[in-house]
């Protein structure tokens, strides 16, 4: 039976939160209870903490990754997830529509056919940094990319280039691309080049090399057409642009509402709460529900545990710290102050 107590770290002003006694969420057709076991920091923790608004009717729940076991399941939830499964899962961190749809708490309530579960070969601390990620590129690879989903029949000739390949974003859109048989040309500092070759990357370069965008465009001989950039600036936006082919153009797809300054170049960008079923608030605009994103993830979903369970697909590096929820915080502004390179912040939540 599910817990009746819980705890959890909510908003109570722009860029505060504090750990408080909330209730157990209610358990809906379409969604899990989860008792949470471990969560991980994604940028959006601390970019939705420090938007204006605060509900004065519910606690605003925050936190978007996490690990848990099920407590329970939505009569509509598909019949591959069952109560006790280990599943990693993802939630709408200060969610403006549903303040309860953060997984920064003990026990929460989360979307039940996009979650994964967990084979038992891989740790909770190792799985609570996927699923955000996961659900990114599931819509930047295969929507608005048109990669095959993996596993590839054949290798192709085709490039794809990441930047930001040592991102959590990055290192997963490396290893998916690869299984999907494409090449992948990728940039990070170099402190990281060991780390995206061992995800499969073929080639990488530093991103402040000033020569970086003509050096990837002679490497793929001026064919470049795909990119997915994590990082997202004006600044990164030329150099992908510069990157890509003279002849051809191609796709530049993002992750922060940047265009490639070019005209030949399609320009995409992209919210990975899209493919959680519903419709949602992002800086203070409406998005409708979009069905073949949910429908895209719920696939990628299944696609993703056979992968797992062959250990084709490895997680981010992890430091996990110690303190729990009411640690988090300080995770946070760490993150916001750029001191995270390389890493994902892990907090234990509970016991396996």
């Amino acid at each position: 039976m599910a817990s009746s107590q819980n705890r959890g770290l909510v908003k109570v002003a722009k860029g505060q939160a504090v750990v408080t006694d909330i209730p157990v969420p209610s358990l809906q057709d379409d969604y899990l209870l989860v008792r949470t076991i471990a969560v991980a920091l994604n940028p959006a923790d601390w970019q939705n903490l420090d938007e204006d608004f605060v509900s004065e009717v519910k606690p605003m729940l925050n936190g978007h990754d996490a690990a848990g076991i099920i407590e329970a399941v939505g009569k509509n939830v598909t019949s591959r997830l069952k109560k006790g499964d280990r599943i990693m899962c993802a939630g709408y961190g200060v969610n403006v529509t549903d303040p309860e749809d953060g997984v920064f708490a003990e026990h929460i309530r989360v979307r039940g056919d996009i979650s994964i579960r967990i084979p038992s070969h891989m740790s909770m601390t190792d799985a609570a940094t996927m699923p955000v990620g996961l659900l990114t590129v599931a819509l930047g690879l295969y929507k608005y990319l048109g990669l095959p989903f993996p596993p590839a029949t054949a290798p192709s000739s085709t490039w794809l280039f990441v930047y930001g390949g040592s991102s959590a974003t990055g290192t997963l859109a490396i290893q998916f691309a690869k299984l999907s048989g494409l090449k992948v040309v990728t940039t990070c500092s170099p402190r990281n080049f060991d780390l995206v070759k061992s995800l499969g990357a073929d080639a990488v370069y530093d991103y402040r090399d000033p020569d970086c965008a003509a050096k990837i465009r002679s490497l793929i001989s001026d064919d470049l057409t795909l990119v997915f950039d994590t990082i997202a600036t004006t600044a990164t936006a030329k150099v992908s642009a510069e990157a890509m082919s003279s002849g051809k153009g191609g796709i530049y797809c993002n992750l922060m509402g940047v265009d490639a300054p070019r005209d030949d170049v399609k320009s995409i960008f992209y919210l990975g709460y899209s493919a959680m079923g519903r419709p949602y608030m992002f800086e203070g605009e409406e998005w409708p529900f979009a069905p073949g994103d949910y429908d895209l993830a719920k696939r990628f979903a299944v696609v993703v545990e056979g992968l797992l369970e062959q250990r084709l697909i490895k997680p981010h590096p992890v430091t996990v710290r110690p303190g729990g929820l009411e640690a988090i915080p300080a995770g946070m502004q760490d993150l916001k102050d750029g001191k995270i390179s390389g890493e994902k912040l892990v907090y234990v939540i509970g016991e396996e």
